[in-house]
């Protein structure tokens, strides 16, 4: 087994070999000056079962690239099989058409992925479970609700609890963290727009008065929908609100409206490099998901199951 990474999340890769005792495999992913991606893997890699990390985050086109070609050069020395782990699945929100003559953008990208050669895919909550259906490759979707439910746990286990989907799609997600929290209570943040234009009006379907509500979503990109969220929770009476997202986009001047926001924490997992405005925000805390997917990967490579990592 070998371990290759892309320039996406070093840190990220090289904590995930630190969990499997390997070393990172000796490769280059470069540019030209023409910011041409270049590949060259300096070690052999025949006959062997290699783990490509790289999420595909901003900048997307780049490291979506970058994935791809480090995909094919393994394919082209050899490489037994190749398992793609793209932690945060870029254009995983375009899986659907929302109108007329718009494409599903996380088909195509699915399609890439399998053509540059890849016979195994890895990604951690994806934005929508059908995606594994754009794959016609074995396909693993982890959940970082284990190492969120163990973190709420340990901090906020003596309080009174509710669980807290700031949307309607995102029940399923919120219902499966609640049950691992000893069945905590459920409410939901039911989100209107009377007219185009005008601001959202945030109706709270559960009582969370005096509760420390516990916010679960998958991604947080601009972060204006999550802290009126916030602040909606607490005019309805709530004790506390903290937003615990798998994936940190955090676009534009979202850790600045995070840090003004209502929020009192805001916990991100690793799986996209952070910038240095979140790790200097006072408000923002990292959880790493890597021996979670150090240990999928150690289950992939050893033929067990994956799905009991989250019995």
């Amino acid at each position: 087994m070998k371990i290759l990474a892309g320039n996406s999340n070093l840190p990220l890769a090289r904590a995930i070999a630190g969990y499997l005792e390997l070393p990172l495999t000796d490769a280059s992913v470069r540019r030209f000056a023409d910011e041409e991606v270049f590949v060259e893997i300096h070690e052999n890699v025949r006959g062997e079962d290699v783990f490509v990390v790289q999420p595909t985050s901003f900048p997307a086109n780049d490291n979506l690239m970058e994935l791809l070609i480090c995909i094919d050069a393994l394919r082209r020395a050899s490489a037994r099989r190749i398992t793609a782990v793209v932690p945060y699945f870029g254009y995983a929100r375009q899986d659907r058409k929302p109108g007329p003559r718009t494409p599903i953008s996380a088909k195509l990208v699915a399609n890439l992925i399998t053509e540059a050669g890849a016979n195994r895919m890895l990604s951690v909550d994806l934005h929508a479970g059908q995606i594994q259906g754009f794959f016609d490759i074995p396909t693993d979707n982890l959940y970082a609700a284990p190492v969120m439910a163990a973190d709420i746990q340990a901090r906020y286990g003596e309080q009174d609890l509710m669980v807290v989907s700031p949307d309607v799609g995102g029940v399923v997600r919120a219902r499966a963290l609640a049950k691992r929290l000893d069945n905590a209570p459920l409410a939901i943040v039911d989100k209107r727009r009377d007219r185009p234009g005008q601001s959202e009006v945030m109706n709270i379907i559960g009582d969370v008065q005096n509760r420390a509500c516990i916010l679960i979503d998958d991604i947080i990109d601009s972060g204006g929908t999550l802290c009126n969220a916030a602040q909606a929770l607490l005019d309805e009476g709530a004790a506390s609100v903290t937003a615990y997202i798998s994936h940190g986009v955090l676009s534009g001047g979202a850790v600045a409206r995070v840090d003004k926001s209502a929020l009192k924490e805001l916990v991100i997992t690793d799986s996209i490099l952070p910038t240095d405005a979140a790790i200097d925000s006072e408000k923002i805390r990292i959880l790493t998901i890597a021996p979670l997917i150090g240990e999928a990967i150690r289950r992939i490579a050893d033929e067990s199951s994956v799905s009991s990592l989250f019995d």
